[in-house]
């Protein structure tokens, strides 16, 4: 059953998501082959299939449990690779590589735990795909190496733990009802 939304599983908004992250090993076999730049434009592909997944799946009332749950397992493995990716490149520290990977592994994981414990999760808000946006853009002057880049992508850093905490919240409200019901 499909809490919700709908029932159906394979519709086309849960098809771009899959396509999405068929693209994470794309990116990074293109990262790896030395095309950097051509690396983000996979990236830009990655995320137009995100925007378009969701305005359909909203649109059409195709929401489903289970693209709640791959949409931003998507979202957030295919952030993973990249920061991996300037990381390994020497393209951004190790400092804020690992401040992104705790935040998202600490998302991922904790929706995962959630999810499996039956409580309800907390769907993506304006916040927290602002902050998708913005990483995009970071991502975008680390590659193009702009001179601003790094204290950029700091900023975003911060604006996705301010994210993290309001989605904590969130969860934490969103539950405490729905236990009183």
């Amino acid at each position: 059953m499909d809490v919700g939304g709908t029932s159906a599983v394979w519709n086309l908004p849960n098809a771009l998501t899959v396509c999405r992250l068929l693209l994470i090993p794309v990116y990074g076999v293109v990262f790896a082959s030395g095309f950097v730049k051509s690396a983000f434009f996979v990236l830009l592909a990655a995320g137009l299939t995100d925007v378009l997944d969701g305005y359909v799946a909203r649109k059409n009332n195709q929401v489903t449990v289970v693209g709640r749950m791959l949409d931003p397992l998507a979202d957030k493995l295919m952030m993973l690779t990249v920061i991996l990716s300037l990381l390994f490149s020497g393209m951004i520290s190790w400092l804020a590589a690992g401040a992104i990977f705790l935040r998202d592994a600490g998302m991922i994981i904790g929706s995962a735990v959630f999810h499996f414990r039956g409580k309800q999760t907390v769907p993506a808000n304006a916040l927290g795909k602002l902050t998708t946006v913005l990483f995009y853009v970071a991502i975008m002057l680390i590659i193009f190496q702009l001179p601003f880049a790094h204290a950029y992508l700091w900023f975003v850093i911060i604006i996705s733990f301010v994210a993290s905490a309001i989605y904590i919240l969130q969860f934490v409200l969103l539950n405490k009802r729905s236990v009183g019901h």
